[in-house]
C-alpha cells in the first residue's frame, strides 16, 4: 500500500557529536490550518518506521481524524554500543546527545518545517533504552516537550535518582508501559535483567510527581516489537490526538 504522506531524510553534521547524523521526517498529507502542529521525535527512528509502521500508523489515524497535522521524526542508531554510548545517562556520548537533540535538532526542524500559525509542541517517543531517553530529556524539559511515550524503558538506580531529582515536571503528559513478561530481558549489558520491577518503582515515582501520567501494564506484553507495535494506535491517539 502507497504512503499517503511523505518521506524525507536530512543530515545533519552535529558539532557536539561529531559525526554526521540522519534524520528521517514524515509529515502527512496534508495539514490543518485550525489546529497547532505537532512533531513526534522518536529514537530508534528506523525501527518506529519498520517494525513499529509508523507512517502507516499516521496515515490511517490522521484518515480518521484521530490524528492531526502530526509529523513523525526518526533519528536511529550505528550499532547497539552507539545505541547504548547515546541514549544511557552514563554512556560516554549522553550528554553530546542531548545538546545534539536540543540544539541542533529542534532547531533544523523548525528551519525545515513552515511556521505555523498555531505553534508547534514537540513530543518523544521511545522502546526500551530509547524510552530511558525519552523519560529523561523529557522530564529534564518540560517547556520544550509536551508529551513523552515510554515503551517498556531500561529502568535502573542511575535512571530513577535522575528521575528523582528533577524539580518540576508536572506539566508533562506521559504515557508509560511495561509487558508483564519482561522479566528476563537481554541488553547491551545484561543478559536477562528484569525489566517489570524497576518500571513498577519508576511508576510509583511518576505517580506521585506528575498530574498526567498513563500506566499500563501488559499481561502477555514481552520486550519485543509484536506487543509496542500492537499498542501503537491506541498510544499515539490517546497522547497525542
Amino acid at each position: 500500500m502507497a504512503r499517503k504522506g511523505t518521506m524525507n531524510m536530512y543530515t545533519i553534521e552535529s558539532e557536539f557529536l561529531q559525526e554526521n547524523m540522519n534524520i528521517k521526517v514524515y509529515e502527512p498529507e496534508q495539514y490543518d490550518a485550525i489546529y497547532e502542529r505537532q512533531i513526534c521525535i522518536m529514537q530508534d527512528g528506523d525501527d518506529y518506521f519498520n517494525m513499529g509502521r509508523v507512517a502507516t500508523v499516521s496515515d490511517r489515524l490522521h484518515e480518521e481524524d484521530e490524528l492531526i497535522n502530526t509529523i513523525f521524526v526518526g533519528i536511529h542508531y550505528m550499532d547497539r554500543e552507539d545505541r547504548w554510548r547515546k541514549y544511557y545517562p552514563l554512556g560516554d556520548q549522553h550528554e553530546a546527545y542531548k545538546n545534539f537533540l536540543l540544539k541542533e535538532v529542534l532547531p533544523f526542524l523548525e528551519a525545515l518545517l513552515p511556521i505555523h500559525p498555531l505553534g508547534t509542541t514537540y513530543s518523544l517517543m521511545g522502546d526500551s533504552l530509547a524510552a530511558t531517553f525519552a523519560l529523561i530529556l523529557g522530564t529534564e524539559n518540560p517547556n520544550t516537550f509536551s508529551s513523552i511515550i515510554l515503551q517498556s524503558p531500561l529502568v535502573d538506580e542511575p535512571v530513577l535518582n535522575i528521575v528523582e531529582d528533577v524539580h518540576d515536571f508536572n506539566q508533562l503528559t506521559i504515557y508509560h508501559s511495561i509487558g508483564l513478561q519482561e522479566d528476563a530481558v537481554i541488553t547491551t549489558k545484561d543478559e536477562g535483567m528484569d525489566f517489570i520491577e524497576p518500571n513498577k518503582q519508576l511508576h510509583a515515582l511518576l505517580q506521585k510527581r506528575n498530574n498526567d501520567y498513563t500506566y499500563t501494564e501488559i499481561d502477555v506484553g514481552n520486550h519485543t516489537w509484536k506487543h509496542w507495535q500492537k499498542e501503537l494506535p491506541d498510544v499515539l491517539t490517546h497522547i497525542l490526538g
